[in-house]
């Protein structure tokens, strides 16, 4: 119900809200959003309002915002939606306060930071592939595992193939959660998520459903599922993203990083994929953990837009050029035998189409020198 109203509130403020918004001043949300009418940020309503359509097909709550404004929103807004391999982009956020914290390094073995790394099962071990595995492959499915989170088996040489997956990523949270000896749920709570104004009604994480509760008497989470979140939060984890790891003047994340999980990887791109009919040419659209569209596979969107995308296609948008931020989650949108891709088109293609001045972001440019660059 509390959900509901807030929808109501923000659809009547949003029609009231005047005054043109430019992208020259960074406003920042507090308990809620800045609201402004699409024109005043340069929108065009009938254009927003097909992308609107368009999620509701799937039913559930979003919410786009631009120049840190919320222009449009709908469905229950603080109801939580199991968000499945949004998971990863989420868990991403840890990998990158590991990397600022000297804690690991994105071109080392991983097997330095887990000492039963790929095992069980044991026949991994026969593989000899195990020493191999980097941190970097392990968050761009590139380490070779198969897709269930559980144990699995190693199935080609890491860095030979694309093979989506979440057990490579659920690896990875454990190396995180080994590297720093806690729980990355309690960690992400303390070193970000409160900075943004997520709280626990917002935001849990499940225990592990696939492995054992703990590791080393540690929680053991998952990074290929197991986050519910409200759409709300969401976009709040988006515009982190968007100011470039910034919040309030607070560097929560390195610049560099964040350009990096949006962008495609250079080692990855142009490697075959192992299931091309269902993931396309997915490794040359694939950061850390997030989705891009760098290579144009989806036209009318900006080549520098990122995303999440779980099952049900919940989603985080990022479009840093357009300086939109934009959240869904509800059930999942009709499948036609089109490209991998094309389900968002529909929704992704509008938002873009909707804004009509083409301003900027104000995210400054990555910063790579003096050892601060990818790791």
């Amino acid at each position: 119900m509390r959900g509901m109203l807030l929808a109501a509130v923000v659809a009547t403020l949003v029609l009231a809200a005047k005054g043109q918004v430019t992208g020259a001043e960074v406003v920042w949300p507090g308990a809620e959003w800045p609201v402004a009418q699409p024109a005043a940020v340069g929108m065009d309503a009938a254009t927003l309002e097909v992308a609107r359509r368009y999620a509701l097909t799937g039913s559930g709550s979003g919410i786009i915002t631009r120049h840190g404004r919320l222009v449009i929103a709908w469905g229950h807004l603080k109801r939580r939606y199991d968000l499945k391999s949004t998971t990863k982009s989420i868990g991403s956020i840890a990998l990158g306060l590991a990397i600022a914290d000297g804690k690991l390094r994105l071109e080392e073995r991983a097997a330095r930071h887990h000492p039963s790394l790929a095992v069980p099962p044991e026949s991994n071990r026969q593989t000899g592939w195990i020493d191999q595995i980097s941190v970097l492959q392990l968050a761009t499915h590139t380490a070779g595992f198969e897709k269930p989170g559980g144990y699995t088996r190693l199935i080609f040489a890491p860095g030979t193939k694309w093979a989506y997956s979440d057990g490579g990523p659920n690896w990875l949270a454990e190396c995180i959660t080994l590297a720093y000896r806690r729980d990355v749920a309690e960690l992400l709570f303390d070193r970000v998520f409160r900075h943004l104004g997520v709280g626990r009604d917002d935001l849990t994480w499940r225990h592990n459903a696939y492995r054992e509760a703990t590791i080393e008497g540690i929680a053991r989470r998952e990074f290929g599922s197991g986050v519910h979140a409200n759409v709300e939060a969401m976009a709040r984890i988006g515009y982190l993203y968007l100011r470039g790891g910034q919040w309030r003047g607070r560097q929560i994340l390195p610049r560099w990083f964040v350009h990096a999980a949006g962008r495609p990887v250079p080692s990855v791109v142009g490697l075959p994929e192992r299931d091309p009919k269902r993931y396309g040419n997915a490794s040359d659209h694939y950061g850390l953990l997030w989705w891009n569209n760098a290579d144009g596979t989806l036209p009318g969107v900006p080549r520098d837009a990122f995303w999440s995308w779980g099952l049900y296609d919940s989603l985080i948008i990022v479009i840093p050029s357009l300086d939109i931020v934009a959240a869904r989650a509800g059930r999942s949108w009709q499948r036609s035998w089109g490209g991998h891709y094309d389900v968002l088109g529909p929704f992704l293609g509008p938002l873009a189409a909707s804004v009509r001045d083409r301003a900027t972001s104000r995210q400054d440019p990555p910063t790579t020198a003096g050892g601060a660059g990818p790791r």
